[in-house]
């Protein structure tokens, strides 16, 4: 009995040991195994199986093919490559999903554009079909943005082809169906009152963020008017249609470009559209290719290692802006490799957007030192410099010789390893400009990043400021014009109107400024761009001798000084400008601003002159008479106050 109680003891004693080692040790999590899987236009990671990633390249493949034939007036080739994460279950995908306020948008995959690579997110446990509704509506967005620009095309084109696009299906490689309903659409708009086309046709991307109660029944209305463009009246619209999008293409104002496609009123196709929703069938496309789009063949499988799958992620959180978590992930995958060329720029690209230039300095470095063939690194050290020397408007006037000289190399090198990337182009154009060094090579240099990218408007803003310090004016206007006249985007369509009033307003000041002289008796001035016989090439002269003559000649007692007007301060005795110059801060005094000449030389001033503190550094010229002695309050009275570019300096 006591042997009996003895072993009981024992095996208990044992059962606890054995619990308390099983309590005491921690699960071992199963790293996971991370492929790359090329694709004739995408590269796709994740941690997926391998037959998965295949299956989402193929499907991807098939998409962009079946586009390319339907719509051959896009330009499909982008300059930006597009990479594909697929996640193995949602809840691997949750923790790199978009956050807004604090809450992770519940999303099943989505699209991400960026600078230098483009992002889609999504997991394969999603069999709705869900994600890759979103993934090909954004693509169809990428796609008409690199041809037409996002303000070439009105919201409810763009939104309305993406919807119709993204319920498309293919089966047995070959069988293509196109414009399937969707029921959600669908059944909206038949218990809702219809947005007359007026209003939809009016409809920006400002106007749909700021009214979101609408944007359920605009996205349903856009996607029906498409459908009825493309399959409705037995699909004779969809030649129509073609010939509205060749409108566009061609800068034709999107209403006379809707007329002259259509040869309709508003009236009458609103009526149709609404007898369209209420029937009982509806066409689809079904097509059938007589040869399969199999692509499986031309797929590259290769393993990742852990740090390569952690950079990927991390660098897909630094897209999404989430720096902080994008650095903790960069910072794992160095540990495990150091070495790690894209874990360094992307760890680069989070240190700069946060100013940290000199860590993001140091990354880039070994960015470079780890793959000599990648043009990245070469890229991002010369849009670290650039940005360097940019305010917090993202404004630059000039940037020092030294820092100009290492990104044209930079760029160059990188345009070396990779001719197709048209950032490298813009940017370089983008140096040149800053600098005036070389304008006519600047022109040639963006012109090839529009070719890249016909459908980018900041290349065209570059192009128009490069006209504009040629004295191109006629070129200048032809390019901003149709920005400023015709842009579905009001952002851009006011950025184009500023810049076109600049060009005007410059023209307008050297036309007077010219005018002033022969009125003078004296020669016509030779512009500051044209080659002087003797002189060499137009990089050495100065381009701003006109300037120096046409600012205002200071009169018998008055002073003029240079400096950064930083601050209006009103009060109801008068204005005073504050202005910092090489001496310290000045103060001049005006009754109002009728009482001064303001004038200015510089394109690139913004914002009317109003009380308080100038964003900006604004350059100025400024002529002043002194004050009679220390018992007023400023040191003088204002007479005229000229806006100058940042690197021009008086010489007498």
């Amino acid at each position: 009995m006591n042997r009996q109680r003895r072993t009981l003891r024992n095996l208990i004693a044992l059962s606890c040991l054995l619990l308390i080692l099983h309590i005491g040790q921690s699960p071992v999590v199963a790293k996971d195994t991370w492929t790359s899987v090329k694709s004739r236009n995408f590269n796709l990671v994740g941690n997926a199986s391998q037959k998965e990633i295949r299956e989402v390249a193929i499907r991807l493949e098939q998409f962009r093919a079946v586009f390319a034939r339907l719509l051959p007036s896009l330009k499909l080739a982008s300059p930006v490559p597009t990479t594909v994460i697929v996640f193995k279950s949602d809840s691997a995908f949750k923790p790199y999903k978009p956050v807004a306020d604090g809450k992770t948008i519940d999303i099943a995959g989505y699209f991400q554009t960026g600078r230098e690579v483009n992002y889609i997110a999504l997991s394969t446990e999603d069999r709705s079909n869900g994600s890759f509704r979103t993934i090909f509506h954004e693509y169809v967005h990428l796609l008409i943005n690199n041809t037409l620009g996002r303000g070439g095309v009105p919201a409810w084109f763009n939104e309305g082809l993406a919807e119709y696009y993204s319920s498309f299906e293919i089966a047995d490689s070959r069988k293509v169906s196109l414009g399937k309903l969707i029921p959600n659409h669908l059944y909206l708009l038949r218990s809702s009152r219809l947005l007359p086309l007026e209003t939809m046709f009016a409809v920006d991307y400002r106007s749909l963020h700021r009214n979101k109660q609408e944007t359920g029944i605009f996205y349903a209305q856009a996607w029906a008017f498409v459908h009825y463009l493309i399959q409705g009246n037995e699909g004779k619209n969809a030649s129509r249609m073609n010939k509205f999008l060749a409108l566009l293409i061609a800068n034709t104002e999107a209403r006379k470009a809707f007329t002259q496609a259509f040869e309709t009123d508003y009236a009458r196709m609103e009526k149709e559209l609404r007898n369209y929703i209420q029937r009982d069938t509806f066409r689809m496309n079904l097509a059938t290719f007589a040869q399969k789009l199999e692509f499986d063949s031309e797929l590259k499988v290769s393993p990742l290692s852990e740090a390569e799958g952690l950079t990927y992620l991390g660098d897909l959180l630094s897209h999404i802006q989430r720096p902080d978590d994008a650095k903790t992930k960069l910072e794992q995958a160095l540990k495990l490799d150091p070495t790690l060329p894209m874990a360094h720029w992307s760890l680069a690209m989070v240190f700069m957007e946060q100013k940290n230039f000199a860590r993001a300095k140091q990354h880039l470095i070994k960015a470079a030192e780890g793959n000599s063939s990648d043009y990245l690194p070469h890229y991002f050290h010369a849009y670290l410099l650039s940005r360097e020397g940019m305010d917090d408007e993202q404004r630059v006037t000039a940037y020092p010789e030294e820092s100009a000289a290492i990104m044209r190399a930079e760029l160059r090198k990188a345009i070396e390893l990779k001719p197709d990337f048209s950032e490298s182009y813009h940017l370089l154009a983008f140096v040149e400009l800053v600098t005036e060094h070389k304008l006519d090579e600047a022109v040639q240099l963006i012109n090839k990043a529009i070719a890249l990218s016909p459908g980018n408007e900041e290349y065209l803003f570059v192009l128009t400021q490069i006209y504009l310090r040629k004295h191109d004016f006629a070129a200048a206007t032809k390019t901003i014009e149709p920005l400023a006249t015709n842009a579905t985007d009001p952002q851009i369509r006011a950025k184009g109107e500023r810049l076109l009033r600049s060009v005007k307003s410059y023209q307008e000041t050297l036309a007077r400024f010219e005018k002033e002289r022969v009125s003078a008796g004296r020669p016509p001035f030779r512009d500051a761009n044209e080659q002087v016989a003797g002189q060499g090439s137009t990089s050495e002269v100065n381009p701003y001798t006109y300037l120096e003559e046409a600012l205002r000649k200071p009169q018998a007692g008055e002073i003029r000084v240079q400096g950064i007007l930083t601050r209006l301060e009103c009060s109801a005795q008068g204005i005073v400008f504050v202005i910092k110059g090489e001496s310290g801060v000045l103060r001049f005094s005006s009754k109002d601003f009728e009482g001064i000449r303001i004038t200015t030389y510089a394109s690139d001033v913004r914002g009317e002159l109003t009380c308080g503190t100038r964003k900006g550094e604004n350059f100025v010229v400024a002529t002043f008479k002194p004050a009679k002695d220390g018992r007023e309050k400023t040191d003088g009275k204002l007479v005229s106050i000229e806006f100058v570019p940042k690197d021009f300096r008086l010489t007498g």
